[in-house]
């Protein structure tokens, strides 16, 4: 099961359509959908988790917290909507394109993914553009 909490003004439009291409991501990868919750908020709200949960005095776009038992995917996933907005005017890219990457990053991380070196970002990359276009199907 999928969930979507708000602690922003921030709303999903389509949250069946999101529910639906992360269960077949998840399903594509070999595993099974837990219970996921995301939680859409602000720098702030974000900022005071990644300080209080893991010793990082920065912004961050996403923190997810995995509770993932065997090949069930679970956790909890928290989104700065507005670092979303930012990166995607960095990287050059429409908000939605970056929005649909942050979102599965998050249940990547929850597969085993990993983002700490340069092998593992590749890595990470190549299966959030796979995931990405699975959406658009």
């Amino acid at each position: 099961m999928i969930t979507f909490n708000y602690e922003t003004s921030f709303q999903i439009d389509n949250e069946s359509l999101l529910e639906d291409w992360v269960s077949a991501v998840v399903l594509a990868q070999g595993f099974e959908l837990g219970d996921i919750s995301y939680v859409f908020c602000d720098d702030d709200y974000l900022h005071k988790l990644n300080v209080e949960f893991l010793q990082h005095d920065t912004l961050t776009d996403i923190i997810s917290f995995d509770t993932t038992l065997g090949k069930v995917i679970s956790g909890d996933i928290f989104i700065s909507v507005e670092r979303v907005i930012d990166n995607a005017l960095d990287y050059k890219v429409p908000f939605i394109e970056e929005f649909h990457r942050v979102l599965i990053h998050g249940v990547l991380h929850f597969m085993g993914y990993t983002d700490k070196s340069d092998a593992d970002k590749k890595e990470m990359r190549i299966a959030e553009d796979k995931a990405i276009l699975m959406i658009s199907k």
